[in-house]
């Protein structure tokens, strides 16, 4: 079985707590745009893994590699061969979605999935979704309107644990009730939350503040702003012209692409 392992992009993170267990309470507005990795599964008796790619280089192809743990967590051995096209610790949660392929193609669920990593559940999922708790609370919104990301990364990497560390607070409020009808409504809503990561992150990486003011400044974009915990940056567009001139226009040394949001 050959998946699309798409990126998962924060429009919104609110981090709202945390456990006795030292682990995060989010609120966030995850959606998947129409680029990632792509995952082959096939089961066997033991398990192998092999990755290829222009974003193969570093991934390790033994149990450190959160695809492997999946198939080990759904209870299958299998085959797997990842086709990496995603940024390493790029905060689009690209190893949870090559993990959640894994699970999909296996028959696994979404429900304790969260023991892999934060991100998994909402990846499996596959779909926009209100992520909370440390990941596993999922409830359903509004139907998306259409639009179109434009993901930019200016090649820096943001470990999620240093800006958790860095973070002054960890109590902050909640987003309001999901509430949209269409494109403009959508963007007055998602104006009024955030990304309570970007700050810290921006401090590590300056660059990430590049990022978001080309994008912020492109013709046609609605709004700019960080996913997960960096170093990648968004930009929606209403249109797949703007979208695409944007995406060109950005340094030939960064990672970027214009995708569609999937419904």
């Amino acid at each position: 079985m050959r998946l699309l392992a798409p990126a998962k992009v924060n429009l919104a993170l609110h981090v709202v707590g945390r456990r006795g267990d030292g682990l995060h309470l989010l609120d966030s507005l995850v959606v998947f745009a129409g680029v990632g990795d792509w995952v082959e599964v096939e089961p066997t008796e033991h398990m192998r893994l092999r990755v290829k790619g222009p974003r193969a280089e570093g991934v390790p192809v033994d149990a450190r590699n959160i695809a492997w743990r999946a198939a080990e967590w759904v209870g299958q051995p299998a085959d797997i061969l990842i086709e990496k096209h995603l940024p390493h610790a790029a905060g689009i949660g690209g190893g949870s979605a090559d993990a959640a392929a894994v699970i999909r193609a296996l028959g696994g669920v979404a429900e304790g999935s969260e023991v892999l990593g934060a991100d998994v559940p909402v990846c499996v999922h596959g779909r926009p979704v209100r992520m909370q708790g440390i990941g596993e609370v999922l409830e359903e919104v509004p139907p998306l309107p259409p639009m179109w990301i434009v993901l930019a990364n200016p090649g820096v990497e943001v470990p999620t644990g240093s800006v958790f560390g860095a973070m002054r607070r960890v109590d902050n409020a909640p987003l309001d009730a999901p509430e949209w009808h269409d494109f403009d409504s959508f963007i007055s809503w998602l104006s009024k939350a955030r990304n309570d990561m970007q700050g810290p992150a921006e401090a590590m990486q300056p660059v990430i503040g590049d990022a978001l003011s080309r994008l912020g400044g492109a013709r046609g974009c609605a709004l700019a702003r960080m996913s997960g915990s960096g170093a990648t940056c968004f930009g929606l567009f209403e249109t797949e012209s703007d979208a695409r001139a944007a995406a060109v226009s950005l340094p030939d040394a960064w990672w970027a692409e214009a995708a569609e949001a999937l419904a």
